[in-house]
């Protein structure tokens, strides 16, 4: 790949190899960033899982940083007064369902009921690609509508690992102050460990990086924390 000539100069700001403790590596990641927009500052968590292992779940980050979701939740007449109360952007059933089947698809997540589901799979190809799928285990699927949405709204993001063992998650953008990403990464690592397949051998977590959109990866020393 054809790198840029910001990116070369950046390469001569650092040592590569090094490894950093989090808070150093947060302000290594600001400062080798270069373009003039905000740059998305990412983790990523190589994790050592056979190929029958799976690491999916949810993470509240401590300090938000994307704007208003907007959240849709397919429910039920019943459950509408609550979804309405909860905060949700859209609320339908068969009505929604179509209107995706004709190609709308103007939200960042979907919640559902589990009495949804029967019809909401029917748009596995459309949600399931887009990762908008709700699912019982990134909690997308629930009668506890009101607690779903307030965990939303304060952040929560889903993270799942690669078919190379990878997780990849956002965690901020180089505009926040470095002990607040220092931070999210943490949180997301610690999560990430805790969801640990009890059949895993070895090391779980073997390393950990942290970049920014157009920048160079940064090793973090974060793979030993419990």
């Amino acid at each position: 790949m054809k790198r840029g000539k910001k990116y070369l100069e950046s390469l001569k700001k650092y040592e590569a190899a090094t490894v950093y403790e989090v808070k150093a590596a947060m302000d290594l990641v600001k400062t080798l960033a270069s373009s003039k927009f905000d740059e998305t500052v990412d983790v990523s968590v190589k994790l050592n899982l056979k190929k029958s292992q799976s690491v999916r779940d949810t993470v509240v980050l401590p300090h938000q940083f994307r704007g208003e979701k907007r959240i849709l939740v397919f429910c039920k007449p019943e459950k509408e007064k609550e979804a309405q109360e909860a905060g949700a952007t859209y609320i339908g059933a068969d009505d929604l369902i179509e209107k995706i089947k004709g190609g709308w698809l103007d939200f960042d997540v979907a919640v559902a009921t589990p009495d949804m589901m029967k019809d909401v799979g029917k748009l596995g190809m459309v949600l399931g690609r887009r990762g908008l799928m709700p699912n019982p285990k990134t909690g997308t699927v629930t009668f506890d509508l009101k607690g779903a949405l307030s965990e939303l709204k304060k952040g929560r993001v889903e993270f799942r690992a690669d078919k190379t063992g990878v997780v990849h998650l956002a965690v901020g953008k180089v505009s926040m102050e470095s002990d607040m990403l220092a931070e999210n990464a943490r949180a997301v690592v610690a999560e990430i460990r805790r969801k640990r397949p009890i059949d895993a051998k070895g090391e779980f977590v073997r390393t950990v990086s942290v970049s920014s959109t157009m920048g160079p990866g940064v090793w973090v020393n974060l793979k030993d924390e419990g």
